[in-house]
């Protein structure tokens, strides 16, 4: 099931909701064995810092309402399966590939963990391998999930065609992330950010439907997305809220065409909104520069906390 038609944004504001559940304060960064665990089609890469995340209760409530069921599935296998992640794991990342007409995800976590102990475990419960080349892949439990040790510090896991589909990336059978230039370029721009994520062109051009709602079904709709080439955003919960995002236009007219339309809905939305929301909107600064179009929003930890119950938080992420 394809990741982005679960998230349907209507609002600038609501952009924010699309990081899905993390949040930190420091650095999330992919080590090379975990990029070159992601195939080269990559839609969207989200990567979190996953301890830090577990120590705010305003990112466990924006987990709670926004994660979807597929990396939803994908974490809980890991937790069931007795691998003590929530303990272990650093960094956490989730990545959307394109797989014949379809998508798959596949989920990579970085950390200090106890192979030995895991191994022993796997035994005691008579958990059997499979072998594909030099890697050993162990199922996690009877939901189909399954996981592969790339070292002592990394890990990846996922449905068995999408771990499949990774681990061939990684030994080279085929192309992988590191391969994909346009993404590596993007990726240095946020890459030292607490939560950050990139979307290539499709994924963009999703988001950005989600975003605009209804505004995306004008006529010219279809010609101006084909102008939109790629998005990043970062979010983190270190001192109250704040959430930037950044559209790549192919150039500066449709940037600020993009900004307009946004500008618009969010005033549509401000007008029948509540005192909080309100507010929550105005706190969200929507503009264009060289051809990218901005999206910036902060609140305090209360306010954020709000915002999270309100109808219109509601109405975006469902």
């Amino acid at each position: 099931m394809n990741l982005f038609k679960r998230q349907k944004l209507s609002l600038a504001l609501a952009a924010f909701t699309l990081v899905t559940p993390f949040f930190a304060a420091q650095a999330a960064e992919l080590s090379n064995d975990g990029k070159a665990a992601i195939p080269h089609d990559v839609q969207q890469v989200i990567v979190v810092d996953y301890r830090a995340m577990q120590n705010s209760p305003a990112a466990m409530s924006l987990k709670d309402r926004v994660l979807p069921p597929e990396l939803k599935r994908l974490e809980t296998a890991l937790k069931t399966s007795g691998l003590k992640v929530d303990q272990d794991a650093e960094i956490l990342a989730f990545a959307s590939f394109r797989a014949g007409e379809g998508t798959r995800i596949v989920g990579i976590a970085q950390g200090q963990f106890h192979t030995g102990a895991i191994m022993a475990n796997f035994t005691k419960n008579k958990t059997k391998a499979t072998a594909l080349r030099n890697n050993q892949i162990y199922p996690l439990g009877s939901g189909g999930m399954s996981v592969c040790f790339l070292n002592q510090t990394t890990m990846v896991f996922g449905d068995k065609e999408a771990l499949k589909a990774a681990l061939d990336a990684r030994d080279g059978v085929t192309a992988n992330f590191l391969t994909n230039t346009d993404m590596v370029n993007e990726m240095a721009s946020v890459d030292t950010k607490a939560v950050w994520s990139l979307l290539d062109q499709k994924g963009t051009q999703t988001m950005m439907k989600g975003v605009l709602g209804e505004a995306s079904q004008l006529a010219d709709y279809d010609t101006v997305k084909n102008r939109m080439k790629s998005a990043h955003y970062a979010m983190d919960f270190a001192n109250g809220v704040k959430f930037d995002m950044a559209v790549v236009m192919s150039d500066t007219i449709t940037a600020a065409t993009i900004a307009t339309l946004m500008k618009g809905v969010a005033i549509m939305k401000k007008n029948n909104g509540s005192p909080m929301e309100k507010t929550a909107l105005d706190s969200t600064i929507i503009d264009s520069n060289s051809g990218t179009l901005t999206v910036d929003y902060s609140s305090s930890d209360s306010q954020f906390a709000s915002l999270l119950t309100s109808p219109l938080f509601q109405s975006v992420v469902k």
